[in-house]
């Protein structure tokens, strides 16, 4: 019976304070105490919820209290510097440093373990060189492309108003502003926040079509000619799927709708709003372009591409066909990590579906010079790009830009507090709660965004001058060293090279799988044929 001792002494105390409170009446203050921890044990007891507060009542909650602030505890008194979990220490500081203006240097040499697998580094040169600006752009807009977007390499990527707060939505959007970037609205509709800042907006349309939504939850056009025809919208994006959660659509209850989000959404308040798993305007490759072609024309030439993140290879090869056929290429597509991650997503999701930023960025890569496209397609690349390093990586392996959506949450205050889901984020980054979102001072933390993304570039400029080069983008596999094991290296050109432009409409063998599933791809349809030859497993890989 040692487990009721607790609840035993509890009782014992409250019985005791009662009793000697008629000598000095301070011991009333021990008897609300003890009495309310014994009427807590008592109803422990005769509950049948929790059996661990029925075995042990009252010492049972402290389960549940270090079960609540577990996160905080391994954050701030376990965690090491280098636990990316799923951001490391190290890397926060960099972020809170550089969006602060304060020193971002580190003293007493690297704490990484440069003998360890997986250890990379870019390669310097001699002959280093000073780069005086910064502000590395590239030109989005292919040849159908009435309006190309002079965009920064280095962007505010999709989260949506409604995930984000208000205040948050309109901070980043004013540092954007402030430090002329992009600011991706994710698939919530352009709100109000947004457009008050001013900034450049990539305007991202979902399976709900957000902002351009006809009643019965398809495509509007009118809808859709009428906010694209806003300058502040530079680009369109059609959201395939993302990192985090592909293929998996979503309901907001209508107890969650707020007038402003049925604003921002262009939905009817007091119904449940459904974002379908796949887009109902298109369900083969063919379709997808024709979408795209039709969404060029009415946004009056506008930038239109799409992002998505890899899941079956061959079904992006579909789409690949398809532009071939149709004529019709998107002007940029945006390769999302698996790594990303803003919105709450099922754990099974988030852990074990789509592909990592690495392999699907280098495959859509390839995939677009092989089918002699690459020239007429800019590549976009998200997940987990908050430094310089991981960003150059990216330009190296073939994207032309890069987003970042937790680099610039960190900007504006997040401290990684993982509670976005619950609508009780401590800092009002991620919550509609207006007495919690007004912690978070616009005019202070927008100057944090721009800062964050001005310094980072400022990184990025010495460490491409450290290379010996002029723009970022001029970075190569070859300029990247990974170790294998504690005595080997390799190249990123063994690892990940550039494929040779046309190689697929040539039926080039190639030693990475590409021409095989490149057989097995048509524009018509992303389902597996040729079933004779590829059992239905193998053939939809």
């Amino acid at each position: 019976m040692a487990r009721y001792s607790v609840y035993a002494a509890v009782v014992v105390a409250a019985l005791f304070c009662l009793v000697m409170a008629f000598w000095n009446p301070w011991f009333l203050l021990g008897f609300l105490l003890f009495g309310y921890l014994a009427a807590l044990g008592t109803y422990d007891v005769l509950q049948s919820r929790h059996s661990i507060l029925h075995n042990y009542p009252v010492l049972g909650h402290m389960r549940f209290l270090f079960e609540g602030i577990r996160p905080e505890i391994r954050q701030y008194l376990i965690e090491s510097d280098q636990d990316e979990e799923p951001f490391s220490r190290n890397m926060r500081s960099l972020i809170y440093q550089r969006a602060k203006g304060v020193e971002d240097k580190q003293p007493f040499g690297t704490s990484r373990r440069v003998y360890d697998a997986g250890y990379e580094w870019l390669t310097h040169s001699a002959v280093a060189k000073h780069i005086a600006n910064s502000d590395f752009r590239v030109t989005i807009g292919g040849p159908d492309c009435k309006q190309p977007y002079d965009s920064s390499i280095f962007n505010i990527s999709a989260m949506s108003f409604g995930a984000l707060s208000a205040n948050a939505i309109l901070a980043l959007n004013k540092g954007a502003k402030a430090g002329n970037f992009a600011h991706d609205t994710g698939e919530g509709g352009i709100s109000r926040y947004h457009r008050e800042g001013g900034a450049d907006l990539i305007w991202e349309i979902g399976s709900g079509y957000f902002g351009c939504r006809a009643p019965d939850g398809g495509f509007d056009p009118e809808k859709f000619r009428e906010q694209a025809a806003d300058p502040q919208v530079k680009m369109i994006e059609l959201k395939l799927s993302q990192g985090a959660k592909p293929g998996h659509g979503g309901v907001l209850p209508a107890a969650k709708i707020s007038p402003e989000i049925a604003e921002a959404r262009g939905i009817p308040m007091g119904v449940d709003c459904v974002s379908p798993a796949s887009h109902p305007e298109f369900s083969t490759p063919l379709e997808l372009m024709h979408f795209i072609g039709r969404l060029r024309e009415l946004s009056e030439g506008k930038p239109v591409g799409f992002k998505l993140c890899v899941g079956h290879r061959r079904e992006f090869m579909c789409m690949v066909r398809a532009m071939l056929e149709t004529g019709i290429v998107p002007d940029f597509i945006v390769v999302d990590g698996k790594e990303g991650g803003t919105g709450a997503a099922p754990v099974e999701f988030a852990d074990h579906l789509g592909m990592p930023l690495v392999e699907g960025l280098t495959f859509v890569h390839n995939t677009l010079r092989g089918a002699g496209l690459r020239d007429r397609v800019k590549i976009g690349a998200s997940g987990k790009l908050v430094t310089s390093f991981r960003i150059l990586k990216m330009l190296a392996l073939g994207a032309d830009w890069t987003n970042s959506a937790r680099g610039f949450m960190f900007a504006v205050g997040c401290i990684q507090a993982q509670a976005c889901h619950t609508n009780r984020c401590p800092v009002g980054v991620a919550t509609q709660d207006p007495l919690r979102q007004r912690a978070l001072n616009v005019g202070n933390k927008s100057v944090r965004v721009t800062r964050f993304h001005a310094n980072t570039l400022n990184a990025i400029a010495e460490m491409t001058g450290a290379a010996g080069l002029d723009h970022p983008g001029d970075f190569l596999p070859h300029h990247l060293i990974m170790r294998e094991s504690d005595r080997d290296i390799v190249t990123g050109e063994e690892i990940w090279p550039y494929l040779p432009n046309g190689f697929l409409l040539r039926e080039e063998e190639d030693a990475y799988g590409y021409l095989d599933r490149w057989h097995r791809s048509r524009a018509e349809s992303y389902e597996p044929f040729d079933l004779h030859r590829y059992d239905r497993k193998a053939a939809s890989a």
